[in-house]
């Protein structure tokens, strides 16, 4: 039998809870959305369902551990010195890793939440009225409320990678702004990078690598033959987690995050990480767009860039000459108006990459 405590300074909207019964008929009534995953955290069972997103395969469900999701919690609030009375504002969907975990550091930590539904217009509301200490936001909410966003004191960005242009634009806000790697199966994230100057300013260690992770507390990193990320996190997850993204380990403390594995091209007896290429496209592109492998007779595998916009901007393939060496020049490029995209907003790369060969 496992029962789930709430911290005495916990509130939403500056209403007190005496017991989780009062909790749970109080969001039944004002955010039903979240009702379910809160019956489940306070039940009697010492796990709980979540979804992964699907990004990279289908959707699967997996158990978790309760007090793993409490460990988990506070290396976040541990971290960022989030004190009981920090503010914080909610507009996850509780169906994912990432939604669960804001409401357990709220509720682990004593936080002060705030709720707003995931979609653009409700999240700017709540922005344009209040101030927060602490928020997560996928990179599709942060780049819809980019003049709103400063009203988040610490912010983390998970859920996909910020593109070139969305990296730029967060460089001069006044707040500190971080992403963060990990999964559904490693209880949300493991390691933290600050990406605006603000957040290295005050979170960058003298002499520490620029544009890599740092490890939470407790965390251990290895690679495996592949050059694949292996972690060990005690108390957030039993063994070793084998990933497949590929990274260049630093040191003990640190590592970069260099592509998935998944996503190798072999064109041509020549192995290309599709995501480094990507890297150096970003300050050519300013919308969403992909590097893949198709089929090819002669190659095996050739390199394609797949484009989210209606048609191929006139100057984009001499210019992309211009910045790849030759064996990263794409052989095609393709143009989609829209791409295929989980409930989290990561791209569906080869559902996507299948609009196009079909």
């Amino acid at each position: 039998m496992y029962k789930f405590t709430i911290h005495k300074d916990f509130k939403i909207t500056n209403q007190q809870f005496a017991n989780c019964e009062d909790l749970i008929n109080f969001v039944q009534q004002k955010h039903p959305e979240h009702a379910g995953f809160l019956e489940d955290l306070f039940d009697d069972k010492a796990y709980i369902i979540a979804q992964t997103s699907g990004s990279t395969g289908s959707p699967k469900k997996i158990k978790i551990r309760k007090e793993f999701l409490i460990n988990s919690a506070q290396k976040t609030i541990d971290f960022f010195d989030l004190k009981p009375g920090t503010s914080s504002l909610l507009n996850l969907s509780s169906q994912f890793i990432a939604g669960k975990l804001m409401w357990i550091r709220a509720l682990t930590g004593g936080w002060h939440l705030d709720i707003s539904a995931p979609d653009n217009q409700s999240i700017a509301g709540k922005l344009s009225q209040n101030t927060y200490d602490f928020g997560a936001m996928v990179p599709l909410q942060v780049y819809q409320n980019l003049d709103k966003i400063h009203h988040i004191k610490k912010l983390i960005i998970g859920g996909g990678q910020v593109s070139g242009k969305l990296l730029k634009q967060l460089q001069n806000l006044p707040n500190q702004i971080f992403a963060t790697y990990g999964m559904t199966e490693s209880l949300t994230h493991i390691a933290i990078m600050p990406l605006n100057m603000v957040a290295k300013q005050n979170f960058s260690a003298q002499n520490e690598p620029a544009d890599t992770y740092r490890i939470l507390k407790g965390v251990k990193i290895d690679t495996d033959d592949r050059n694949c990320l292996i972690i060990e996190a005690p108390g957030i997850f039993e063994g070793e987690l084998v990933t497949n993204d590929i990274v260049e380990l630093i040191d003990d403390k640190h590592f970069r995050w260099l592509g998935r594995f998944d996503n190798v091209i072999n064109s041509g007896g020549i192995k290309l990480i599709p995501e480094q290429i990507e890297n150096k496209l970003k300050q050519l592109i300013d919308f969403d767009f992909f590097v893949a492998g198709m089929p090819d007779e002669k190659l095996g595998q050739k390199i394609v860039l797949v484009l989210e916009t209606e048609q191929i901007p006139k100057n984009l393939p001499e210019q992309i000459k211009r910045h790849l060496s030759k064996y990263e020049v794409p052989k095609n490029i393709y143009a989609l108006p829209e791409f295929v995209r989980t409930a989290t907003g990561k791209i569906q790369r080869q559902k996507t990459l299948n609009l196009v060969e079909s």
